[in-house]
C-alpha cells in the first residue's frame, strides 16, 4: 500500500497523486500541511526534515520526499516503456523538460503570478507581476514549440515527464492574466483535462488558498 502525506491543494501533492492515478496504484492519502497542520511535529520532521509535503512511502520501502523524485520512482518501479522509457537517451530527452518546469517555469509562474493573484488587489506588487507575466509568456512559447512535436512529451501517450510538466497547467489556464498565444500548449492542456486521473488529482480548486 502506498501512503502519501499531503493536502490535496498542494501542486506538489497533486503531481504525485496524478502519477499514482495514471498508474492505477492502490494508495491512501493523509491530509497534512496548510490548514490541516501536522507537518511540524517531531514524527513528521523525522520523515521529512524540511517539514513540507508530500511525503511518500511504498509499503515498507524508503520514505521519500520531493515530488519529482517520487514521480520518477513511480515510473521506474511501476511504469511501462511508454511511461518510463528504458533508454537513458529517450528518458533524458523528456526529463530535461521535467527539470525545466521545476527550475525555470515554476519559479517564474508560482511566486509572482499564482500567489500574487490570490492576494487582494491592494496587496499586489504590480510591477513585479508585469515583469513575471512577460517572462512567463516567453517560457510558454518555448514549451508550445516543444509540444508542436506530438500529443505528449513522450509521443502518442503520457510519460512521467508529462506528469511533472502538466500539473501546473490547471493553475496556468484558470487564472486571469495575459497568457501567450500558444495553441499547442492549449491543446496539450485540453488533452490532459480529458484524462480522469488529471481531472481528479490536478484540477483541484485553489480557492481555499486565497488571502482574505
Amino acid at each position: 500500500m502506498i501512503t502519501v502525506w499531503g493536502r490535496a491543494t498542494s501542486s506538489n501533492v497533486q503531481m504525485v497523486m496524478w502519477a499514482i492515478g495514471e498508474l492505477r496504484l492502490e494508495h491512501k492519502r493523509l491530509d497534512v500541511g496548510g490548514a490541516f497542520g501536522g507537518n511540524d511535529t517531531p514524527e513528521y520532521r523525522a520523515m521529512n526534515p524540511n517539514g513540507l509535503v508530500p511525503v511518500f512511502r511504498d509499503g515498507e520501502g524508503p520514505i521519500l520526499w520531493e515530488s519529482a523524485a517520487i514521480v520518477r520512482y513511480l515510473g521506474a518501479t511501476y511504469g511501462d516503456e511508454q511511461f518510463w522509457p528504458s533508454s537513458p537517451a529517450a528518458r533524458a530527452d523528456v526529463d530535461k523538460w521535467a527539470e525545466w518546469i521545476k527550475t525555470t517555469f515554476g519559479p517564474a509562474f508560482l511566486p509572482t503570478i499564482f500567489w500574487t493573484l490570490l492576494k487582494p488587489a491592494d496587496k499586489r506588487d504590480h510591477a513585479a507581476f508585469a515583469a513575471a507575466e512577460k517572462r512567463v509568456k516567453t517560457l510558454a512559447i518555448m514549451l508550445d514549440a516543444r509540444l508542436a512535436e506530438g500529443d505528449y512529451l513522450g509521443g502518442s501517450d503520457i510519460c512521467f515527464a508529462d506528469i511533472i510538466v502538466g500539473t501546473l497547467l490547471y493553475r496556468y489556464f484558470t487564472l486571469d492574466f495575459d497568457r501567450a498565444d500558444a495553441p499547442h500548449l492549449r491543446a496539450y492542456y485540453d488533452r490532459l483535462t480529458a484524462r480522469p486521473a488529471y481531472a481528479t488529482h490536478a484540477m483541484v480548486s485553489y480557492e481555499s488558498l486565497r488571502e482574505k
